[in-house]
Order: structure tokens, then C-alpha cells, then sequence
């Protein structure tokens, strides 16, 4: 074999992960974002249980000295501009910033896209289990917390009125994916990258917090639940070792040092 193709030869050296089969991923990933869909659908009927889960929750925040979300709520009230941009955020945000970081992962780090697409799958089936055994009322519902619904006021909102929405369930407030899969985005793309600015990814997670608790779509304790439930999967589910590529230019390639102990090795 010639000096010209064995770079080419060297890119699926042992220790470069193969990239995943792109039908056999796609349906695996459209069918993780079916059952975050489809899987909450399951868990409705249970409104009083819901309520009455939502003024213990609320109660123990208390209890416990978090602060409140009414604080954060108010910062956001300062202007129709912000509020409206926080709602925006909630609602477009989500899926799309998940999905892209899929495809990167996929694309450029693929043995790092497996460990991603694992933990997420791990922590989202799992997640479907809480709305049967603990149905939760978001804030924005109950009276007491005196929050107001900022979708259904300033729009743009992504629900209907509970009653009428067939598209999602309401009462499944714990733990928040919202919080939980922006976590993962910026702990995945902080793993697979070596650059000096990778913890900025941590403004994500931070600014849907912000959000989800602002918009009264959630509670702390929402985002604190599925915080311990990425926290377990991470343990279990270990991301692989980083390579010696790490540059844009050189990404998918072998340092000139491999690639001439691989010729010689021929």
C-alpha cells in the first residue's frame, strides 16, 4: 500500500470509533423523541393528585429556603421584550439545540455521540416513569404561588388549555427535560471539545433554569431532580477517552506520528 491512501487507511485505525449506522441512528433518535412525546400522553388523569403534589413541592421549597421563583419571575416582568424572549426560548429552543447536538456529535465525534445519545435515552425513559407515580402541577397553575402564566399573557405558548391539549401532558412538570437535555447538550459538547471556551456551553443550561423557573413552567425542584437523574446516568454510562485529534483542521485524522507507525507496521 502507497504513502497517498494510507491516511486514509489510518482514519479507521483501532482507537478512531466507528460511526454508528445513519438509518439504524436516525430511528433511534426519532423514536427517543416519540416516546418524550407519546410517553407523557400516557400519564394524564391524574389532576387532583397532581395539584395536591404541586402544594407539597411548593411547601418544601419553602421549607427548604430555595428562592423563590417569584423573584425570578419579576426580573423577568420588567419588560414585554424579555418576557417575551424567555417564552420564545421555552418554546423553540428545546428540541432544536438537542437535535443539532445529535447531529454534531454524530458528524465529528462519534464515539462521543453514542455516550451522548445513551445518557439521554437512559435519563428520558426514565423520566416517563415520575408522571405515574408523582403527577405534578407546574406553577403557572397553582393559585398559591401567585406566578403568572407568561406563555398564555405575552405568547408565544406552546400549550392549550388542559382540558383540550392532546399533544402533550401538562401535569409532568418532574423532573424538567427541558433543564435536564440543555445540562446534557453543554456536558456533551464540554467532553467532545478542547477548546478554551467549551464552558461557556454552560450558559445554556443556566439561561433555560432561568427560563423554565421565570416562565412558571417549572419548579427548582424539577430541575434539581433531573440534575441527580443525569448525575446517575453519567456515572454509569462513562463518555470514551478522548483522542489526539483535537483541532477543526485535524478532526477525523491521525497525528503525522500514527500515521507513520501505521505504514511501518504493514
Amino acid at each position: 500500500m502507497n504513502a497517498r491512501t494510507e491516511p486514509a487507511e489510518a482514519r479507521t485505525a483501532p482507537g478512531i470509533p466507528a460511526r454508528p449506522p445513519l438509518i439504524r441512528e436516525f430511528l433511534l433518535v426519532a423514536g427517543l423523541f416519540l416516546v418524550y412525546k407519546l410517553g407523557r400522553r400516557l400519564a394524564t388523569g391524574h389532576t387532583a393528585d397532581a395539584f395536591r403534589n404541586a402544594r407539597r413541592v411548593w411547601h418544601l421549597e419553602r421549607t427548604a429556603h430555595l428562592p423563590h421563583e417569584n423573584a425570578v419571575q419579576t426580573a423577568l416582568l420588567h419588560g414585554d421584550t424579555l418576557v417575551h424572549l424567555a417564552n420564545t426560548y421555552y418554546a423553540t429552543v428545546h428540541f432544536p439545540a438537542t437535535l443539532a447536538f445529535l447531529v454534531w456529535l454524530y458528524v465529528r465525534r462519534p464515539g462521543h455521540y453514542v455516550w451522548a445519545r445513551r445518557v439521554l435515552a437512559a435519563v428520558t425513559t426514565a423520566a416517563l416513569v415520575l408522571p405515574f407515580t408523582f403527577p405534578l402541577a407546574p406553577p403557572r397553575m397553582l393559585t398559591a404561588t401567585g406566578l403568572v402564566d407568561t406563555a398564555r399573557v405575552y405568547g408565544p405558548s406552546v400549550y392549550g388549555p388542559p382540558s383540550s391539549d392532546h399533544l402533550s401532558n401538562q401535569f409532568a412538570a418532574m423532573p424538567s427535560l427541558h433543564f435536564g437535555w440543555a445540562l446534557m447538550l453543554a456536558i456533551g459538547l464540554i467532553a467532545a471539545t478542547r477548546s478554551r471556551w467549551r464552558w461557556l456551553w454552560l450558559l445554556h443550561p443556566l439561561i433555560t433554569l432561568l427560563v423554565i423557573v421565570g416562565t412558571a413552567n417549572h419548579y427548582w425542584l424539577d430541575a434539581i431532580v433531573a440534575t441527580a437523574m443525569f448525575g446517575l446516568a453519567l456515572a454509569v454510562i462513562r463518555p470514551p477517552r478522548r483522542t489526539a485529534v483535537t483541532t477543526g483542521r485535524d478532526a477525523g485524522l491521525l497525528s503525522t506520528r500514527e500515521v507513520v507507525l501505521a505504514g511501518a507496521g504493514r
